[in-house]
């Protein structure tokens, strides 16, 4: 399903080579002036160039159509639509039953019995990542406020690492967020040189002042809060939390977090939690990784089916595409986890 019900009910419309994509906020706050100035920053962050950035060029001027009445929130239904302009079908319509491997086009042909749009992948297609940075920017807007911000950084790109400590979060204030500067020219240096192939890295993500206290046990935990979130984006095949499975490597003795008082305050002497402890959050800075995988669309001839005519058949590339969303997805990370937090501290759901 495109809706998830949280306490901000949120639903997701439209396709890659649609009219509009779009979506929609239930349950929004009222007399909220939303930062339309903000929102066009990150859209911009979203889509800035990069080495092997798609060759698709949209404007992403997003339109309110309701729900937003004297440049405040109404707190009914509130509605946003983004048209698409740059779109070239031509390449889907000439090559009509032809699965492309690794992307959502056979589960598509199964699911929906061949109804489906299957031009740029659809519903599915990376396009509707400019719905989360729009969700996003209206969410950290509002935790601006409670002085709680969302950090992400591109940790890895195929085999380059950026191995740093974060110490000034305000360098990832950027459209291609890496803490070591040396490690980011690597990074552009390597996709400059990439040909005909893609890769995958790791985004990581940091959430600085989110209250304690926040999350249920069991099946609401902020873990499987933001986990099922993260998983909605495309390319993303894994997640962990603080120390996640290395602590797999660790005594107990050391992957315990330790915690005493200091000038009468708490404070834990490590985070490998990533924050969250039985499901709910201590106070700590919330930290966690992402995997995301190589974009499936390569210049490079691949062996598949055509599933109308049953035939196994060999594809060249079809559309325009990147050799790495990770810059990209790390915004859209960045976004997504900023609705998790928001919905969060608006309530629990179960109690």
């Amino acid at each position: 399903m495109s809706i998830l019900s949280n306490n901000l009910k949120i639903s997701f419309f439209g396709e890659s080579h649609g009219k509009y994509i779009g979506l929609t906020i239930h349950n929004f706050p009222s007399n909220i002036i939303i930062d339309l100035e903000k929102i066009k920053k990150d859209l911009e962050k979203r889509s800035s160039f990069y080495p092997g950035k798609s060759k698709r060029t949209e404007a992403d001027e997003f339109e309110i159509i309701s729900g937003y009445f004297n440049n405040k929130t109404t707190g009914t239904p509130l509605t946003i639509i983004v048209p698409n302009k740059d779109v070239k079908s031509k390449p889907y319509l000439d090559s009509i039953g032809l699965i492309r491997p690794s992307h959502g086009d056979l589960t598509q042909y199964i699911k929906y019995q061949g109804a489906h749009d299957y031009r740029g992948g659809g519903h599915l297609s990376g396009r509707l990542t400019v719905l989360y940075t729009i969700l996003g920017s209206i969410c950290e807007a509002q935790l601006e406020k409670q002085n709680i911000k969302v950090h992400t950084r591109i940790k890895s790109l195929h085999e380059i690492e950026d191995e740093s400590e974060v110490v000034d979060f305000s360098r990832l204030d950027d459209n291609f967020p890496v803490s070591d500067e040396k490690v980011k020219q690597k990074m552009f240096d390597f996709l400059e040189r990439l040909e005909n192939d893609s890769v995958g890295g790791i985004v990581e993500a940091y959430c600085i002042g989110v209250p304690a206290g926040l999350g249920t046990p069991l099946f609401n935990s902020v873990e499987s809060v933001i986990s099922k979130l993260i998983f909605s984006i495309p390319g993303v095949k894994g997640i962990e939390f603080g120390k996640g499975f290395a602590i797999t490597k660790e005594y107990g003795s050391k992957a315990n977090d330790e915690l005493e008082y200091q000038n009468g305050k708490l404070k834990f002497l490590s985070n490998n939690s990533g924050g969250i402890q039985g499901g709910i959050t201590n106070g700590e800075v919330i930290n966690f990784k992402v995997a995301l995988k190589p974009t499936p669309s390569i210049n490079k001839p691949l062996r598949t089916i055509n599933y109308l005519t049953k035939e196994n058949v060999v594809l060249n590339t079809i559309g325009r595409h990147d050799k790495t969303f990770v810059p990209k997805a790390c915004h859209v990370i960045k976004s997504i986890t900023a609705y998790a937090i928001y919905d969060l501290l608006l309530g629990d759901i179960d109690g």
